[in-house]
């Protein structure tokens, strides 16, 4: 099935207030993976990546193939394996000494695929195999980080902070990891627990929308009493 990641249309509202208008999407903002019928079309190692066919890859290698080739989306065949969850295919183009961390058309690396897939294990291979948690990516000019916070993916912001995520990386919406993780979520258990990590991690939680609203007043304005509380403790204002 074909992937695609917009901010929500839940979050129009909160999106309009920064004027961002393009919030609902389009094709050019997606993350997308391949489709049945693109994947089936591949051949070589875009092909042997969709199919985690290690021997493939090696003997690939072996020949001096391409290991960046790209799709007609640009993707890599690490993109395609990241889409695919196909964690023996990256360690092996990883070892054959493909880049692991080129952007596809729409400006996303692997990292930034599993994490926001919610693929823990995944990101944890991608990372094991030297990807890198500090790339500015998207359409956004975002970081792996403030997607995964954005979606509640606790685990994965966890993941990603231990890996030297920049914590304070401001996107071209204006917003922070920890600010995405309160603006555009639902103030549930997960988005509580990626923003838990986040101060832990020491983000700095005087930066503000561009309206002037630290997460602080973003999380009262929201009545999300569970953040008001531990952003209060965090001594945020």
């Amino acid at each position: 099935m074909r992937r695609t990641f917009f901010y929500p249309l839940r979050h129009l509202a909160a999106a309009a207030a920064i004027g961002f208008a393009a919030v609902t999407g389009g094709p050019a903002m997606a993350q997308t993976a391949p489709g049945a019928s693109e994947a089936a079309a591949y051949t070589g190692l875009h092909a042997a990546a969709q199919k985690g066919d290690v021997a493939k890859i090696e003997r690939l290698a072996a020949t001096r193939a391409d290991l960046n080739t790209r799709d007609g989306n640009g993707r890599t065949p690490i993109h395609v394996a990241a889409f695919a969850k196909q964690r023996d295919a990256i360690r092996a183009l990883a070892r054959a000494g493909a880049d692991i961390n080129l952007l596809d058309k729409d400006r996303y690396d692997g990292v930034t695929i599993a994490s926001v897939a919610d693929d823990e294990e995944t990101l944890r291979v991608l990372l094991a195999s030297g990807a890198s948690a500090k790339l500015v990516t998207s359409r956004y000019d975002g970081t792996a980080l403030i997607a995964a916070a954005h979606l509640g993916h606790d685990g994965v912001v966890k993941q990603l902070i231990a890996a030297g995520a920049p914590l304070d990386h401001v996107n071209n919406l204006h917003w922070t990891a920890a600010i995405e993780s309160i603006v555009l979520s639902n103030g549930g258990p997960r988005h509580q627990e990626s923003l838990r990590a986040l101060i832990a991690a020491g983000a700095n939680l005087q930066l503000s929308d561009r309206q002037g609203n630290t997460p602080l007043q973003l999380a009262k304005s929201r009545g999300y009493r569970e953040m008001v509380q531990m952003l209060e403790q965090a001594g945020a204002r």
